[in-house]
């Protein structure tokens, strides 16, 4: 039987993160994390109920209702991933939307929601057998992990696939809107005080700019086995 791993997954935004951790989770029967929509999930959170607007940030406010908070996921066999409850309430479509992309950044400075979604997401990998996705998961998270990847490729080709996306999903958006919310969210998230984004010196960085999924996936699969069974 071969031995069990954590495999962090970081990078920047609409790097196809999320895409490639559920296809290796899936073919090695690993769980599967995303923590991305953690994140999302808080500031859906703070959104509906007017923490945060484009005019203000009521961050204590925040803070103070974060024992409010109870995220966990479900596995939908439908689809064959899990899907993100907040309190309860399936809001896996709710958070996927360029306005929450749009706060989430910012939300994800506060430190004292960092450490409750950071202690949450240690406590679920302590067994191993974990693909785990985000900005810090190989810094902070999981600084052990055997396997680190680091996801890149230009704002532009992140922007196009993100407009692709929500274009699918019959949200009204323009490429330019979603250009600056990658740009602004890339400048959020690599200069923010508490557990920036950064590249683990470990990690191995992969643009794929000009990759396809299989391409990756399977470059990224040849990795981990060699790894699991070194």
């Amino acid at each position: 039987m071969s031995k069990k791993i954590t495999i962090a997954i970081d990078g920047y935004s609409s790097t196809g993160k999320s895409t490639l951790a559920k296809q290796l989770a899936k073919e090695l029967g690993y769980v599967y994390v995303d923590t991305g929509a953690m994140y999302r999930a808080v500031t859906y959170f703070a959104m509906q109920n007017g923490f945060i607007s484009n005019d203000f940030f009521h961050k204590n406010e925040l803070i103070v209702s974060l024992p409010n908070i109870k995220l966990h996921f479900e596995f939908n066999p439908e689809l064959g991933f899990a899907e993100m409850y907040l309190n309860d309430v399936n809001v896996e479509k709710q958070i996927r939307t360029l306005e929450v992309s749009g706060f989430v950044s910012k939300i994800a400075e506060v430190s004292e929601v960092r450490a409750k979604l950071v202690e949450q997401q240690q406590a679920m990998g302590k067994d191993k057998g974990i693909v785990m996705d985000g900005r810090d998961i190989g810094t902070v998270v999981f600084p052990d992990a055997e396997v680190k990847i680091f996801m890149t490729a230009s704002a532009e080709t992140r922007a196009q696939r993100r407009f692709d996306e929500l274009q699918a999903k019959g949200d009204n958006v323009t490429y330019e809107d979603v250009l600056k919310n990658v740009q602004e969210r890339d400048y959020i998230d690599t200069h923010r005080a508490d557990s920036p984004l950064v590249i683990a010196d470990d990690a191995i960085e992969i643009d794929n700019s000009y990759l396809s999924k299989e391409e990756q996936f399977t470059a990224v699969l040849e990795l981990i086995e060699e790894v699991i069974h070194s």
